[in-house]
């Protein structure tokens, strides 16, 4: 049974189609990765999911239809969304930005520490002075502090060191033992270590669909789909460590 259903999403902008008949799926277990090449529209596609931007088409939150809905009205839903480029209040403390989040009586804040214990510790200090990693880690424990039933997370470890890549995907796997993740990724590693089903993306459309697993072992699919080596797609990981991070490589963001 699939938790998020969306079919021909199509997001204008500016007079512009940027993306033109996106379908995908994400089960109501684990970790959904979706994937493509840069400027393919996978940020466009979740911000199009979220009603960030204008979009068209169906867009179902379990069983009900959400493409008309307000975006505060699909987070009250219980859609997290950690964005590309974190969303934090930079002259706010760690412990601002998450009670600025907090949308139930009870917030998991339990959870948060146990996954990111360096954000109790620096919970006075104003989330602007943090690294690239730990701002990171604010704009996911954001999305974990209120029981959603879906966490969007939208290229989680761009931009971090190879460490913090195993940090912040370790998070990820936590979380989505309890929540399924639809996840912007271009880290192969993270998406090898994580994903269960996949969902690629090419010129504004859907152009594959699958186990994430056998798309990143054939190495032709790979190459043409996402533009990687075949080594690189089919090399077997069973964990984030820094050397296989890095040598997973990064590419910009679409």
């Amino acid at each position: 049974m699939n938790l998020l259903t969306v079919r021909d999403l199509r997001v204008v902008i500016a007079g512009r189609h940027i993306v033109h008949g996106v379908d995908l799926d994400v089960p109501a277990t684990g970790v959904t990765a979706l994937l493509g090449r840069n400027g393919a529209g996978k940020t466009t596609t979740v911000r199009g999911i979220l009603g960030l931007l204008p979009r068209t088409g169906s867009v179902l939150l379990g069983d009900e239809e959400t493409v008309h809905l307000d975006t505060h009205r699909l987070v009250r839903r219980g859609i997290g969304y950690a964005p590309e480029d974190r969303g934090i209040f930079a002259g706010l403390t760690v412990a601002e930005n998450l009670r600025l989040a907090e949308r139930t009586p009870q917030p998991a804040y339990e959870l948060v520490h146990e996954l990111f214990p360096e954000l109790e510790r620096r919970a006075q200090q104003p989330a602007g002075t943090l690294s690239g990693g730990q701002q990171q880690m604010v704009a996911v424990a954001r999305t974990l502090l209120n029981g959603n039933r879906l966490i969007i997370a939208d290229e989680p470890t761009k931009g971090l060191s190879p460490k913090v890549v195993a940090e912040v995907a370790q998070a990820l796997q936590r979380a989505a033992e309890a929540v399924p993740v639809l996840l912007v990724e271009q880290n192969l590693a993270v998406v090898r270590r994580l994903a269960s089903h996949c969902v690629v993306i090419a010129d504004g459309r859907t152009a594959h669909r699958g186990p994430a697993r056998d798309l990143l072992r054939d190495g032709e699919a790979a190459r043409r789909l996402l533009g990687v080596g075949r080594h690189e797609a089919a090399t077997e990981t069973t964990s984030t460590s820094p050397s296989t991070a890095a040598a997973a490589g990064r590419e910009g963001e679409s």
